[in-house]
């Protein structure tokens, strides 16, 4: 959504052509605040323009507010001249980011455009997984070596402040080596050094007797949900990434961790609610994209209420004798549904923050059947009460069969109301065990098994009491 301080003044500066009057509104402004000005009011070439009006520096630190679609719009011509500097000025993983998106042509047009330092950079964060630390990670960061002492590292911090992500935490890395292919090794890291920390030091301390040797690091290949859990458990603004040597390769930061746990968050919500991962902005997505991550659950789901319908068709007999049972299945599924939604959820939930683990299954099962026993008695006396005072039809004439059917509604809510709460708590642990996302689980697919086995008890009740003679 546009700006609308903004919008109406960067429209009528260009306009007049206000070189000056859009150098300061971009350089005194937050650049999230002037790309929300232009993402939806201004064309490709009046956002180059305004972007021409600034350096270099700045320049890149709006283009990455910018949605991506407009960015890759805004480079899709890599001849114009501001694209490659452009591209070496911004922070290295959204670059990378970035150039995930672009078509390969375009990719390898600005590959030959940029410097040869650039150019490795972008190849090597290229070939990391999306889905692992390493495609996070940015290789922009601070260190030093440790026979520095804390004034002289203070001057060189001085002048690596400008291109670097953060300088909050400095890394400790030992002499340059090479590989056994006589190319650049990464450095060891050696430890960590805060800014804090060196500031308040002794001018001549030595670098290698402040830093802190205890680190706390990620391997490249480990999942990206890591990096967010470690970042948040420890409070970090970066964390250090190595390879299987403790060479260091790069850090992730705490606003990387933060896109990762909101992509995992609506992921997860997206599942459970039935929908496969809808890539991008909702309104972004292509309708192809949207009907796609919806119709495959949705035709899944149809096909698995067929059950439903052959368990109500096997105990026809039973609802041409007593028709007024058809009247409340309804009640007694919902139950299962809503019962096993809220467990799934809570349990599903829980795998996520590794609150619980695939070992604590037998825990969870105690804790839910002791809670859906509680849930279940409830809601059966609720069912008791609303069958026995406000069922409608002739079987209020009949006290023998409205007593009947008011225990089988009781009967029924209690023993579908605790399957619902086993059921939902259960399938994202054994889901999780398998190897699979917990979420899969999904609120509808945990109803339409409730429905399913519901109907089975509903009417295995209801033959109990009505047909066996046993009551």
């Amino acid at each position: 959504m546009p700006h609308p301080l903004y919008s109406p003044e960067i429209r009528d500066m260009l306009e007049q052509n206000d070189a000056a009057g859009l150098a300061a509104l971009c350089e005194e402004l937050h650049p999230a605040t002037v790309a929300e000005a232009v993402a939806d009011t201004l064309s490709a070439d009046q956002i180059w323009h305004l972007l021409g009006s600034t350096d270099v520096r700045t320049q890149a630190a709006i283009f990455e507010y910018l949605p991506a679609e407009l960015q890759i719009e805004l480079v899709a011509d890599p001849s114009r001249p501001q694209v490659a500097k452009l591209i070496e000025k911004m922070s290295h993983d959204d670059r990378v980011d970035l150039l995930k998106k672009l078509p390969r042509r375009v990719y390898e047009s600005l590959l030959r455009l940029v410097d040869d330092v650039d150019r490795r950079d972008m190849k090597a964060l290229f070939e990391y997984g999306e889905n692992t630390v390493g495609g996070i990670m940015t290789t922009d960061y601070s260190w030093l070596p440790p026979t520095l002492t804390a004034a002289e590292a203070i001057d060189q911090l001085r002048a690596q402040a400008p291109d670097k992500e953060t300088i909050y935490y400095i890394y400790v890395l030992d002499e340059a080596k090479k590989r056994a292919d006589g190319g650049p090794a990464p450095r060891t890291l050696l430890g960590v050094i805060s800014l804090r920390d060196l500031i308040l030091a002794p001018r001549h301390a030595l670098i290698r007797d402040l830093m802190e040797e205890e680190i706390v690091a990620l391997k490249f290949t480990e999942d990206r949900a890591t990096a967010a859990d470690r970042l948040g458990r420890y409070d970090f603004i970066a964390v250090p990434v190595v390879d299987e040597n403790g060479g260091m390769l790069g850090i992730v930061t705490h606003d990387d961790a933060l896109d990762v746990v909101t992509q995992e968050a609506t992921e997860d919500l997206q599942r459970q609610g039935g929908v496969s991962p809808i890539v991008g902005d909702y309104l972004q997505a292509g309708l192809r994209q949207v009907w796609q991550s919806r119709v495959v659950w949705l035709a899944v789901l149809f096909i698995a209420q067929m059950a439903t319908v052959y368990a109500m068709a096997h105990y026809e007999g039973e609802l041409a004798k007593v028709t007024v049972l058809a009247t409340l299945i309804p009640l007694c599924l919902s139950v299962g549904g809503n019962a096993g939604s809220q467990a799934s959820t809570l349990v599903t939930r829980a795998l996520a923050l590794d609150q619980v683990r695939v070992k604590d299954w037998f825990r969870v099962l105690r804790r839910e059947l002791v809670v859906g026993v509680a849930l279940a008695a409830t809601l059966g006396v609720l069912g008791l009460a609303r069958t026995y005072f406000t069922t409608p039809g002739d079987i209020n004439n009949r006290p023998a069969d409205l007593l009947k059917l008011t225990w089988v509604i009781a009967v029924s809510v209690t023993l579908i109301c605790l399957w619902g709460t086993l059921l939902g708590a259960m399938l994202p642990i054994v889901i999780k065990k398998l190897g699979f996302d917990p979420a899969l689980m999904s609120s509808p697919f945990i109803a339409t098994l409730s429905d399913v086995s519901g109907i089975v008890i509903y009417f295995n009740v209801a033959w109990v009491f009505f047909f066996s003679g046993w009551v």
